[in-house]
């Protein structure tokens, strides 16, 4: 039954145990949320109160409180308390002239900093005054990369808003895109991420593409317009270079990004093509230094040195082989010894174990010097492949067993090696299994053969010719 005088006394006193056995009594009901709110909204702040704790600490650069707030007090919030307190505090951030920097370089605030920008830019509103969400994570991408802290910038970076609406606030331009996606992946292939470089690099592809096409529109307009009397405002000559300028160094700096990451995935044939043409810019623009220039036509030797054998290779190392550049390269320490093996490999000359191959494996980066599924390391296997096709140019035909001592492998392994090139196209030979000999074709046999065909052609062609003599004397 119910007793008003039970249940004012439980309210009062605020002992919650008997409260909730008397409401369960009650013949209607009465949610024991009701008076919970009560008492609880008592305890803690209400966001008004809880955001001037945030400007307040701000304004004083108290990162420690600011820490409390986005890891502990700001719980007690609704979800959209949270994102308005969140909005504020970028805000605040981004007008304060010295927080960002004093907040992540004071002894033992970095993590803390960090946590609080992970914290507030997670919880964010759709939309985001001044979109200070974005400035944010750009001057956070610029000071945590001079931190050198590359990949938690660009995982900062990498949630950056974009929105292909035209009238929303968050629209960018496609340049903007570009550079955008190609800063993420810089950082992290600067960290070998490749799996993430090469994400944000397809992006930056597709970005590159529409910036283009924008490029292209643009270039067609000015031409219409000067084409009118009457035409609209247009750029000048050093606006239009501006422009041009700033759009080829983007598009650059994804070129090289771009062949970065199929270095990395030892995609080395595609990745010296783009490195020899990145190289080959120095005609075209002075944006990239010549230091730069010659360090790209280094990486296209190297690339090309480590791709399989192929005709396309054999092209891209007469490229290299016939710049003017290449002896440039003996100047850096770790292209030394380039010129000299290239040279070899484009003369298809048989290349032996000496110093300057020492050196030159060496040299090489640690995705470079993986040891593949058949046990050899990647130059290993180029170096084995060249030396095949060398031979090839010397001998018609040698046993497995000296080609495996001229090669520096055993019998078998030699003859595995012999019979993937020539599956794939890259040796053109038979092989004798039963005497063990490997018959190459264009050597010796190959010009004998040349000489039978030569010669059956020309006794095809006297045979014939009689055929008509007689053909002749016998109407006269």
């Amino acid at each position: 039954m119910y007793r008003p005088s039970r249940l004012s006394t439980a309210v009062t006193s605020l002992d919650e145990q008997i409260l909730s056995k008397e409401c369960s009594k009650l013949e209607f009901h009465i949610p024991y949320s009701t008076f919970h709110t009560t008492t609880k909204s008592k305890a803690l702040l209400n966001n008004s109160e809880m955001d001037q704790r945030v400007q307040e600490a701000v304004k004083n650069i108290n990162v420690t409180e600011l820490h409390e707030i986005f890891s502990s007090s700001w719980q007690s919030l609704g979800q959209g308390e949270q994102k308005s307190l969140s909005a504020n505090f970028l805000l605040a951030a981004l007008n304060h002239p010295l927080f960002l920097s004093q907040a992540f370089t004071e002894q033992g605030t970095y993590d803390l900093a960090l946590q609080i920008f992970q914290a507030a830019l997670a919880q964010l509103p759709s939309t985001v005054e001044h979109q200070a969400d974005n400035a944010i994570r750009l001057k956070l991408f610029d000071l945590l990369v001079e931190l050198q802290d590359f990949t938690e910038a660009a995982n900062i970076l990498s949630a950056y808003r974009f929105d292909e609406n035209e009238d929303s606030p968050y629209y960018s331009t496609p340049d903007v895109k570009t550079d955008i996606y190609v800063k993420i992946a810089e950082c992290f292939l600067h960290e070998d991420e490749i799996v993430e470089a090469d994400t944000f690099v397809s992006k930056a592809g597709a970005a590159v593409q529409a910036l283009s096409m924008m490029n292209s529109m643009n270039n067609n307009q000015n031409s219409n317009n000067n084409n009118n009397d009457g035409g609209g405002a247009l750029l000048d000559d050093d606006q239009e270079h501006l422009v041009s300028d700033e759009h080829n160094s983007i598009i650059l700096r994804y070129k090289s990004a771009h062949a970065r990451v199929l270095d990395k995935n030892r995609k080395f044939l595609s990745a010296a093509s783009r490195y020899y043409d990145l190289s080959a810019l120095g005609s075209q623009t002075d944006i990239i230094d010549a230091d730069d220039l010659v360090e790209f036509l280094g990486r296209a030797a190297t690339c090309a040195m480590l791709a399989p054998s192929s005709s396309q290779r054999q092209r891209i190392l007469g490229m290299v082989y016939n710049d003017g550049r290449l002896g440039q390269l003996d100047s850096l320490a770790h292209f030394a010894t380039h010129t000299s093996i290239l040279s070899k490999m484009y003369r298809e000359q048989v290349i032996r174990r000496d110093r300057d191959l020492i050196q030159f494996e060496d040299s090489l980066g640690d995705h470079q010097k993986a040891i593949m599924g058949d046990g050899l390391t990647i130059f290993q296997r180029a170096l084995i492949e060249h030396n095949m096709v060398a031979v090839s140019r010397i001998y018609s035909s040698i046993y497995f067993e000296a080609l495996g001592q001229l090669l520096g492998l055993s019998t078998e392994k030699t003859e595995k090696v012999a019979s993937k090139m020539i599956l794939d196209g890259s040796l053109k030979a038979y092989i004798d299994q039963v005497d063990g000999v490997i018959c190459f074709e264009g050597g010796e046999d190959g010009q004998v053969k040349k000489l039978v065909e030569f010669d059956g052609a020309i006794t095809s062609f006297c045979t014939q010719l009689n055929s008509v003599v007689d053909a002749v004397r016998q109407n006269a």
